[in-house]
């Protein structure tokens, strides 16, 4: 954990650039604004998006896993997933292992739409990297990996 000295001393050597937590917030809008240009006319939204590339992987998902992965609060996961079920992309169906959980699926108009989409945001994401040359990119990559995965909790927003 950092002590109150090394943050000052990281302060005082950073006086002229912006805290991290800006600089996240706009890189995050930044890819956010592009993903969405991408998902324009499936009627999606980035939200949607990120529910439907977790469920891909066609192993079913609980509900606070999925609002833990996307970092969204559980009443907004619910919505995103109530949403995703009126559209038939997704459906949900009881674990037959534990039947207290509820386990979210992509319907098969739901991998199709995943299918035409995943391209096109692999576009988006590839633009938002072109600042960079393919070194820095696999770097930066590495990098934010490695934060998500920090040993402290993950705590999502309370609604």
């Amino acid at each position: 954990m950092a002590d109150v000295r090394s943050i000052e001393r990281r302060r005082r050597h950073r006086a002229n650039h912006v805290p991290l937590t800006r600089l996240l917030g706009l890189v995050e809008r930044h890819v956010g604004k592009l993903v969405e240009k991408a998902l324009v006319g499936h009627g999606l939204t980035v939200d949607q998006w990120r529910v439907l590339d977790v469920l891909a992987d066609g192993q079913g998902h609980a509900q606070s896993e999925l609002a833990a992965t996307i970092v969204v609060p559980g009443p907004t996961l619910t919505k995103i997933v109530d949403k995703l079920v009126d559209m038939a992309l997704v459906y949900r169906i009881v674990d037959e292992r534990d039947r207290r959980r509820v386990l979210a699926f992509l319907s098969e108009k739901g991998g199709r739409v995943h299918t035409d989409l995943a391209v096109k945001v692999e576009v988006a994401e590839a633009e938002a990297m072109t600042p960079l040359d393919d070194g820095d990119q696999e770097m930066l990559l590495d990098i934010l990996t490695r934060l998500g995965r920090a040993d402290a909790p993950v705590t999502t927003p309370q609604s």
